[in-house]
């Protein structure tokens, strides 16, 4: 390769008024060529600011330069894809970003919904059966593999649970639904009603209210479902 052939090479688009910045790799018509990248996803920062090139690496103008210039622009990439705000790459390697994905998303659904196929040819019933089934299946695999829930301790399955009831109060608490519904005097006769019942542990026998019952049960490492009523 001579000092005017073609080049392949990668660079850098910064621009002069913000902080955004491009990675591409180039593969040259002929020696110095004018080119500044070719957004899609985000060409109106070029339109809209001054676009700065820097040539950071260049690579032989073969099959194999093009190849290994493509692996070193996924490595300079991937710190940033998706995690950087600045970063205005929409794709790493074979990998989409997440705007890109909604947006495929959307346009799949939206174009489903055209045609009545996929989720929206099923009737009403036939999504509830989808629905359960999948549910089933899925459960029955993470089960097997130890994944999701399976795959925690009887510690870390209380901390998820004591987390999950926290975020369902303050949901409640915000839609004014539930418990925050009722008037003092409702709260104070549900709490009698409540104390006044009495629970049995499946598995030890132990008898107590239903609060000193969980108690006891998350001390204890048991599964807090195994309860029956007895009064």
């Amino acid at each position: 390769m001579t000092s005017q052939s073609p080049r392949i090479y990668i660079y850098k688009i910064t621009f002069e008024e913000v902080l955004y910045y491009y990675y591409g790799v180039h593969k040259e018509k002929k020696f110095g060529e004018y080119y500044m990248g070719s957004p899609v996803t985000h060409k109106w920062c070029w339109d809209f600011y001054a676009p700065k090139k820097q040539i950071l690496e260049i690579f032989d103008n073969t099959d194999e330069g093009w190849l290994e210039a493509q692996e070193v622009e996924t490595r300079l990439i991937r710190p940033f894809f998706n995690t950087d705000k600045w970063c205005l790459n929409e794709n790493c390697g074979t990998k989409s970003s997440l705007k890109v994905l909604r947006e495929n998303g959307r346009k799949t659904a939206k174009k489903q919904k055209e045609l009545g196929i996929g989720l929206y040819g099923l009737t009403p019933e036939q999504r509830v059966e989808n629905g359960k089934n999948g549910g089933h299946i899925g459960g029955s695999i993470c089960k097997e593999l130890g994944k999701g829930m399976f795959g925690l301790s009887p510690e870390e399955k209380r901390k998820h649970a004591v987390a999950n009831g926290k975020r369902g109060g303050e949901k409640t608490k915000e839609n004014k639904s539930g418990i925050f519904t009722l008037t003092k005097e409702q709260l104070q006769e549900n709490g009698r009603k409540t104390n006044s019942q009495r629970w049995q542990c499946t598995e030890t026998s132990y008898i107590s209210t239903s609060s000193g019952l969980s108690k006891y049960q998350n001390k204890r490492g048991i599964d807090t479902s195994k309860r029956i009523r007895i009064l």
